[in-house]
């Protein structure tokens, strides 16, 4: 375990900082909220890792100390190249034990992402690299999230929500959010994971459910279900 801790630590050699746990958490989630379209500032990044906001201030001052992050005049925080080439290497982490946990270990897709934000930390790049050649080179984790590349170009696409699909159209699922394992139980229980067709049927009136049809089964999905669900339609 100690020298696992050492690697992650140490496995992007181009940095003074040191890679803490603390600070692969900072990265990752700024890079989350990026990718989300909603403002990226110091109490946001607060609220998603639960510290308050001086705290993500301080973190943030090292940051840009070693050009990891840039905020502009209206506080916005971006990722440089740089940070984002490290935020990168823990969310590939992050989705590989997922995939491992559900293809190798049989845990539902509910409980993967809690166990990978502790092991996302654990592991070394050699073992990082021998679990992605013994899944085969995942390209998407369980909930459809892109794997990032070990190098190369990395493209993190969210396809139109479930709520956009016309009526009378059928909608391929690619990517639901994992941020609720409720959600996620649920989806499951319904058949709604990446890969199923739904067949788009209508609105109930006066902001009722989406009624969508699964394996022939038609079913209500309320609001918070079809934002969460993404794909395309066919």
């Amino acid at each position: 375990m100690l020298a696992a801790k050492e690697d992650s630590r140490t496995r992007l050699g181009c940095c003074v900082i040191e890679h803490t746990e603390a600070v692969e958490d900072y990265l990752k989630t700024i890079f989350a909220l990026s990718t989300r379209g909603g403002p990226v500032t110091t109490s946001v990044v607060a609220g998603e890792l639960g510290v308050a906001p001086p705290t993500v201030s301080a973190m943030l001052k090292r940051f840009e100390t070693h050009d990891l992050v840039r905020r502009s005049e209206d506080h916005q925080i971006a990722l440089t190249a740089h940070g984002t080439r490290h935020a990168l290497g823990v969310v590939r982490r992050h989705r590989l034990v997922e995939v491992f946990l559900v293809e190798v270990l049989g845990v539902p897709w509910d409980e993967v992402h809690a166990e990978a934000e502790v092991l996302e930390h654990a592991i070394s790049a050699r073992l990082e690299e021998r679990i992605d050649a013994f899944l085969g080179h995942p390209t998407r984790d369980p909930h459809g999230d892109p794997i990032p590349p070990r190098s190369g170009q990395h493209v993190e696409d969210w396809a139109s929500p479930l709520a956009d699909a016309p009526p009378g159209s059928r909608f391929r699922v690619e990517r639901v959010s994992d941020r609720d394992d409720a959600l996620l139980r649920h989806l499951a229980e319904l058949g709604v994971r990446p890969g199923a067709v739904l067949g788009v049927a209508e609105w109930a009136p006066f902001g009722g459910p989406l009624w969508v049809e699964i394996d022939g089964r038609k079913q209500p999905l309320g609001s918070g279900l079809v934002q969460a669900v993404h794909g395309r339609t066919i």
